[in-house]
């Protein structure tokens, strides 16, 4: 099967943002399509149950990524919370039905298979269920980044839960986080976050 025959198979959707959908893509295709631009930097691929997401990410995605992370990481090291970087591996397989690499993830405490917090810059709304893979998955929290605005969901049972604090950082000031992550330079948001903490 030739990439060409993957698409042309498909119904794509695409959104002003570099974000192009397609439905009812076998995994096969998914694969093919994946392969074809393993040489390409910059694109992104989320597969779940035959739906498609391809999306290129911007120098902005990766400036608002990276200052969030260094947030978060000044945060936890400031108090002492030890936590393992894991960036954003490849998460998911044909038996779990999807795939993605999250913008980035963590493990707290200890290192484990399956990180314990993803974080998720949204620039597009609707598209495919985040939280329903990270659910297959086990995902035990995800932030998610839209519109210079924070949305925390942990998995209780069997759904997420939208959350006013981190289960895992119970203690972090998030409306400090989010005046830190707005501003525009990335040293001087560290700097404002560090001198507006108290270690727990």
């Amino acid at each position: 099967m030739n990439v060409y025959t993957s698409v042309k198979s498909t119904s794509p959707e695409t959104e002003p943002d570099g974000c192009i959908r397609f439905s009812d893509v076998s995994w096969e295709q998914f694969e093919a399509i994946e392969a074809a631009f393993k040489d390409f930097r910059g694109v992104k691929f989320f597969y779940l149950d035959r739906l498609l997401q391809i999306m290129t990410v911007s120098p902005e995605h990766e400036i608002i990524k990276k200052t969030l992370c260094m947030l978060l990481e000044a945060y936890m090291r400031a108090n002492g919370i030890r936590f393992y970087g894991k960036g954003g591996p490849t998460l998911g397989n044909r038996e779990l039905g999807g795939r993605k690499e999250p913008d980035d993830s963590y493990d707290i405490g200890t290192q484990k298979i399956v990180p314990d917090l993803a974080i998720e810059l949204v620039i597009t709304s609707g598209g495919i269920n985040t939280l329903e893979f990270y659910k297959r998955l086990g995902v035990r929290e995800v932030w998610f980044w839209q519109n210079s605005q924070l949305s925390l969901y942990y998995l209780t049972g069997e759904n997420y839960q939208e959350m006013a604090r981190s289960t895992f950082l119970p203690d972090l000031d998030l409306e400090l986080l989010l005046r830190c992550a707005n501003m525009p330079d990335q040293y001087d948001a560290v700097t404002e976050l560090l001198a507006n903490i108290s270690p727990v």
